[in-house]
C-alpha cells in the first residue's frame, strides 16, 4: 500500500495505473480521454473529494493523451481546424471553471452534486449521438470505405469544412467557438478538460462522424488540461496556509496518467473495428449509475 501525501489516498500503486488503462481504452474510442469516469473513481472509491482533485484528473490528461494524439496522427484522422477551435474556445473558460471549483464548490457534497449533473448531462448526449440519427449513420457506415483519413481541412470566420471518407463537412466556426467556451466553464470546474463533452456534441448536433473527431477532442483537452494545472497550480500559491488543498496529487496524477496512456493507444489503434454505439450506451449506462449515486447521497445528507 502507498499513501500519496497531497491527497491522502492510501492504495495499492499499481490499482491507479490498471483502472486508467481499462477506462482509457474504452473511452478513447470515442475521443474522451475517460478522465469524467476517473474523477467519480477518485471521490467515491479513493476519498479524494478536495478542490486538489479536479488539477490532479488534469494531469491524468497531460500524460496520457498524446500518446492517443500520436496514433491518430499517424494515421492522419486528425481535423487540426478543429482542434485548435478547440482549444481557443475553452482556454478562457478553463480559467473561470477553476475559480468557481475553488470559490463556490470545495465542500465535497455540494460538489458531488454538480458532478452529477456534469455526467447525467454527458449521458444524455451520448444516447442521443446513439439515437437520434440512427437511420442516418446507419447509411453512412454502410457506405464508408477503408480510408480513414482526413483532407482539406480548412477553416474562416464563417465556417470549418473538411473531407473524411470520401464525404464532405461543413460547421459553423462561431457555433463551435461559443459551444467550447462554454464546455470550458464546465470542464475547468469538473477538471475534465471539456473532451467528454465536446465529442457528443460533434456527433450529435453537429453531426461528425466519431472517427473524424476523436484525435481533434483529445488534442483539444489535451492543451486546455496543460493551461488548467497551470492555473491551479499558481492558485495554489495564493490559497497557501489555507484549510483548501488546491495543489494537484502530482503523484497519483502520473500513475493515472500512466496508465491512461497505455490505454489510450491501444484504443487509438483499434477504433476503426470497435462498435461505437455499444461503446457510448455503455459508458452512458456508467455515468448514470455514477450520478445517480451522487445524488441520492446529496439528498440523504
Amino acid at each position: 500500500m502507498v499513501t500519496f501525501p497531497i491527497s491522502g489516498v492510501e492504495t495499492y500503486w499499481w490499482l491507479p495505473v490498471l483502472v486508467a488503462f481499462v477506462v482509457s481504452l474504452v473511452t478513447s474510442t470515442g475521443g474522451v480521454s475517460g478522465a469524467f469516469i476517473l474523477l467519480p473513481y477518485q471521490v467515491s472509491i479513493l476519498g479524494f473529494t478536495g478542490p486538489a482533485v479536479s488539477p490532479t484528473n488534469l494531469i491524468f490528461n497531460i500524460v496520457a493523451i498524446p500518446s492517443g494524439v500520436w496514433r491518430y496522427w499517424r494515421e492522419g484522422r486528425i481535423v487540426w481546424p478543429l482542434a485548435w477551435l478547440i482549444v481557443i474556445g475553452t482556454l478562457p473558460g478553463i480559467f473561470l471553471g477553476a475559480m468557481i471549483r475553488i470559490r463556490f464548490l470545495p465542500d465535497p457534497r455540494s460538489f458531488k452534486l454538480f458532478a452529477a449533473c456534469v455526467l447525467i448531462y454527458i449521458a444524455v448526449r451520448m444516447i442521443h449521438a446513439v439515437f437520434a440519427h440512427s437511420s442516418s449513420q446507419s447509411n453512412n457506415e454502410q457506405q464508408t470505405s477503408n480510408r480513414f483519413t482526413v483532407s482539406k481541412a480548412s477553416f474562416n470566420w464563417r465556417a470549418l469544412i473538411y473531407d473524411f471518407d470520401g464525404q464532405s463537412y461543413s460547421i459553423s466556426t462561431l457555433r463551435i467557438v461559443i459551444l467550447c467556451v462554454i464546455v470550458g466553464v464546465v470542464g475547468g470546474t469538473y477538471g475534465i478538460g471539456g473532451g467528454a463533452i465536446i465529442a457528443p456534441f460533434l456527433i450529435s448536433m453537429f453531426r461528425l462522424p466519431v472517427h473524424s473527431i476523436a484525435g481533434a477532442t483529445l488534442f483539444g483537452t489535451f492543451a486546455t488540461s496543460v493551461a488548467g494545472v497551470a492555473f491551479y497550480w499558481m492558485l495554489g500559491g495564493y490559497y497557501s496556509g489555507s484549510e483548501i488543498e488546491i495543489v494537484p496529487d502530482w503523484q497519483l496524477g502520473l500513475l493515472f496518467g500512466v496508465g491512461g496512456a497505455l490505454g489510450m493507444y491501444v484504443g487509438a489503434r483499434i477504433q476503426r473495428f470497435a462498435p461505437a454505439r455499444a461503446i457510448k450506451i455503455l459508458l452512458a449506462g456508467c455515468l448514470l449509475f455514477i450520478a445517480g449515486g451522487y445524488v441520492i447521497g446529496f439528498f440523504r445528507g
